[in-house]
């Protein structure tokens, strides 16, 4: 059974009104700071995977719409990129990389270590390593048709699968409450101004004061954000260049952004930060409201294990290399939460992190820059190609 569009919508929405609910109410979730998505999400997701279970029918959500909330998404992040915030993120992004190199070959070399003391192939341990964490479920479905094909590996991707969900949900879990220790801990703040829209406040609740000409202004920018992006993604695909779409949609907004700085023209950035909020939640809404519980119904014995093994693997490697190399301030520890959600589930996820952090202790540009960059086009060339580089040693392809 698909489910349309506009239901799909609608229970994302409902989705994220229960996680904010349950976050108000849950001391836990709302002093780690777990986002909304995660814990409404996670709800509806379990009680699809449970009518699945009692009913027969695989229930599906139509997320055409998801992919578009994407990339609006990344359009307002670079509309609010400034030239200055991209020249210090530079050197933070070289040293991210670096970093997500290390992370990778850890991931695998912990993966590849449990399979062997299980007597399990190692392929295995790439399964439930890079392939599936870093990777995400599309890596995952990818290499483990592969390794079916050519390696004879029993269900390697229904078992990526599961590790790419189990990864997942431990990255929306993870990430927030790590960011939020190491900036209590440091006592570190944000040293970025704060945009805010003018509202009234009245018994709890908040009223949006918005311009109609600062919005039309940021739907035109973000309009233009599409159709360039669109078409310098076509050229790229003709020179045989795969960037995601939303990368090219980001890069022209940072171009739009700064040429119209560079001539002078004002623009009010608060409407443009309020719709990427908007379509941030509800991707977020969308993709754990959808995620295939039931494949986790497996993930008990040896997955279990895996997976512990590896959320404390991330955890030791952001709190004691990543967030001091980074400089140990306020953009490393959200940086550092982006990069547990983006190491074990996928980008999105630690945006999410970061957007939990960032919503209570204040923005950072910095974060939302080299995070995306990272997670989009980076890792993945990076995590492709260890992952081919193993597999030529004689211990996997024996």
């Amino acid at each position: 059974m698909v489910i349309n569009t506009p239901v799909t919508v609608a229970v994302a929405i409902i989705a994220l009104w229960i996680g904010f609910h349950i976050n108000r109410r849950v001391a836990f979730l709302h002093t780690y700071h777990i986002p909304p998505a995660i814990s409404g999400g996670l709800l509806i997701s379990t009680l699809v995977a449970v009518i699945e279970a009692t009913s027969g029918i695989e229930i599906r959500f139509d997320l055409q719409l998801r992919d578009l909330l994407l990339i609006t998404f990344f359009s307002t992040i670079g509309l609010s990129a400034r030239l200055r915030q991209m020249l210090e993120g530079g050197k933070a992004l070289a040293i991210m990389l670096g970093l997500a190199i290390v992370l990778l070959l850890f991931q695998n070399l912990t993966g590849t270590a449990i399979a062997l003391l299980a007597g399990e192939s190692p392929l295995y341990g790439l399964v439930g390593g890079s392939v599936s964490l870093a990777g995400g479920h599309g890596t995952a479905i990818t290499w483990g048709q592969l390794f079916e094909e050519h390696f004879g590996l029993a269900n390697a991707s229904s078992i990526g699968m599961t590790f790419a969900t189990a990864g997942l949900i431990a990255g929306g879990l993870i990430g927030g409450p790590v960011g939020a220790w190491l900036i209590r801990r440091n006592n570190l703040y944000s040293g970025a101004d704060k945009l805010e829209l003018q509202h009234i406040e009245t018994k709890h609740k908040i009223t949006y004061i918005i311009e109609l000409n600062s919005v039309l202004t940021a739907v035109l920018l973000i309009a233009l954000c599409f159709a360039l992006g669109a078409t310098v993604y076509g050229w790229l695909s003709d020179f045989g260049m795969r960037l995601p779409a939303f990368l090219t949609a980001m890069f022209l907004g940072i171009l739009l952004t700064n040429s119209l700085e560079l001539f002078k023209v004002d623009i009010d950035h608060r409407p443009i930060q309020m719709v990427g909020d908007l379509s941030l939640q509800l991707f977020l809404g969308m993709s754990l409201i959808s995620l295939p519980l039931l494949s986790l119904q497996g993930a008990l014995g040896l997955i279990s294990l895996v997976m512990v093994m590896q959320i404390i693997l991330i955890s030791l490697i952001t709190i004691y290399v990543v967030f001091p190399i980074l400089g140990r301030d306020y953009d490393a520890a959200c940086i550092s939460s982006g990069f547990i959600g983006m190491g074990l589930g996928a980008t999105p996820i630690g945006i999410a992190n970061m957007n939990a952090l960032t919503s209570r202790f204040g923005p950072s540009p910095k974060a939302y820059l080299v995070i995306p960059l990272l997670g989009a086009f980076f890792i993945d060339i990076a995590n492709a190609s260890l992952v081919q580089l193993l597999l030529s040693m004689d211990m996997f392809s024996n």
